[in-house]
């Protein structure tokens, strides 16, 4: 029912995750970890199993590959909530766990008969984690909801997309709204667990999708509730009230890199040095202004709009950049602007993200073997690592025949 591999800070933990869509990220974030985390699913299996892509684009429940990154190092169970057997079972696994993770409508489950505050009066050490798309008060979680409405309500959609607003919004792909709150639940799990070694209990909490994916629009929000302004979708880039200036840059090498402004002196200094290095600092015109621009402690927004000449600054460091760009490759300007301390992005398609040398030195893809399949299959590992307490080794997340 549990397996226990050496590895992780959370070894030793047991969790009960009742398999949904929101609970999914937060389940793999503490097996990653450690922790033993099995699967409640119905007995057909859950309906995530028929999430595609599916390998080989051959619909099949135990080929789903959204599946096999979200429960991978999982193990399954089957109980059928809306039956008593099925319900005594979950409090049969309830009554031995550390943690529950469940992303059902509020009430429904103490409508089937399983009695949070009794299971957790029977087990109280019991940390029970309850996902929903607007929190369990609110009478927005008992609508149906999905990833493009949680995004759309909160405002990220809103704020994603291109400077052309002839194109519609976009939603980032991937299922963000449970990936974000996933994160807010580990977090919040994390200090819980914490507090349960010192007061010996545990507690309720309660995660607020739509809370949690507006946290991430920013200011846009707080320009909204306190300046009465919208901001507008700007590519690659911060959304904000006005256009800024763009940030994508074309290399020499035809690939496309997303920078970030030098703002501070150190940032000036840098790019003119770069520029002298590479035998080109005649070659721009504006060199001055980054000698000018290597005075200033910082450039903020408001001293741009209070100083024309700090905005002329800022913009020459911002055409430094582009400036190197044409001289160098995606790759090149890439690293040479992360290692001088100024925040730059290649634009990578998946397998080049998978290759990329850091990802590579973090041993970030793992191989996972699939007798199966009579092969290894490379999976996405933990996003953490502790030097001390190694994330385990994945094994494949449960095939409909591996449940119990």
């Amino acid at each position: 029912m549990t397996h226990t591999t050496p590895g992780g800070p959370l070894q030793g933990i047991v969790v009960v995750e009742l398999a949904a869509e929101l609970t999914a990220y937060t389940g793999k974030l503490l097996v990653d970890l450690g922790a033993s985390v099995t699967l409640v699913e119905p007995a057909e299996g859950s309906p995530l199993r028929r999430y595609e892509p599916f390998l080989g684009d051959r619909p099949d429940p135990d080929r789903s590959l959204w599946w096999w990154h979200y429960q991978a190092s999982k193990s399954s169970v089957t109980a059928d909530l809306d039956t008593a057997d099925g319900v005594a079972r979950l409090q049969q696994l309830l009554a031995g766990a550390d943690v529950v993770v469940e992303a059902e409508r509020p009430g429904s489950l103490a409508r089937r008969g399983i009695d949070e505050t009794a299971l957790r009066a029977a087990n109280p050490r019991l940390l029970w984690v309850s996902i929903s798309s607007h929190g369990a008060a609110d009478p927005r979680s008992q609508q149906p909801s999905t990833d493009l409405t949680v995004l759309a309500e909160a405002g990220p959609v809103w704020s994603c997309g291109y400077d052309d607003h002839a194109l519609p919004p976009v939603r980032g792909g991937g299922g963000q709204a449970g990936n974000v709150a996933a994160h807010y639940a580990v977090m919040s799990l994390l200090v819980a667990l914490l507090a349960r070694e010192e007061r010996g209990h545990g507690q309720r909490i309660d995660v607020n999708a739509y809370a949690a994916a507006n946290v991430t629009t920013e200011f846009a929000s707080y320009t909204w509730l306190v300046a009465g302004e919208t901001v507008q979708r700007q590519t690659g880039r911060h959304a904000a009230p006005r256009p800024t200036l763009p940030t994508q840059v074309e290399a020499a090498d035809g690939r496309w890199v997303n920078t970030g402004p030098p703002r501070r002196g150190a940032d000036f200094v840098a790019l003119a040095e770069w520029l002298g290095q590479l035998g080109v600092a005649d070659e721009f015109d504006e060199f001055v202004l980054l000698q000018m621009g290597a005075e200033l402690e910082h450039i903020g927004m408001d001293q741009m709009e209070a100083d024309d000449l700090v905005g002329e600054i800022f913009a020459a460091g911002r055409a430094a950049m582009f400036f190197l760009a044409g001289k160098l490759s995606a790759y090149d300007l890439f690293v040479g602007l992360q290692e001088r301390g100024m925040p730059a992005g290649i634009i990578y398609s998946p397998d080049e993200v998978a290759a990329d040398p850091h990802f590579v030195a973090r041993g970030w893809v793992r191989p996972v073997e699939h007798p199966e399949l009579g092969r290894p299959v490379g999976y996405a590992g933990a996003p953490i690592t502790f030097p001390a307490t190694p994330a385990r080794p994945l094994r494949p997340a449960p095939r409909l025949s591996d449940r119990q």
